[in-house]
């Protein structure tokens, strides 16, 4: 199945903790179905202190599932992905505008 949610993509959060938190993802785990997004549901890590960092108390991103995102229009707005043919090409649209993506 193709991927309707990329690593670079603007996406706007529809429930949970965080919901209308806007950001970019940073990575996608798709056998999970979970997405890292950039400052949004963080969580602190307590991590020891090592040669190379200083350890402490870190804020992560931490993974949410790909059914809580939607992709950001360019008006702003939350939108559906969907697949088009555009010359010989699978290209991904947002349906609210139908604009590729």
């Amino acid at each position: 199945m193709a991927a309707k949610l990329k690593k670079g993509d603007k996406v706007v959060v529809l429930s949970g903790k965080d919901k209308g938190k806007q950001g970019e993802i940073s990575s996608v785990n798709p056998s999970a179905g979970k997405a890292v997004i950039d400052g949004v549901n963080m969580a602190i890590r307590h991590t020891k202190q090592s040669q190379s960092d200083q350890g402490g108390r870190i804020p992560v991103a931490m993974p949410i599932q790909l059914s809580n995102l939607a992709l950001v229009d360019s008006k702003g707005k939350a939108t559906r992905v969907g697949f088009r043919d555009e010359e010989g090409k699978k290209v991904r649209y947002a349906k609210s505008t139908g604009e590729t993506v």
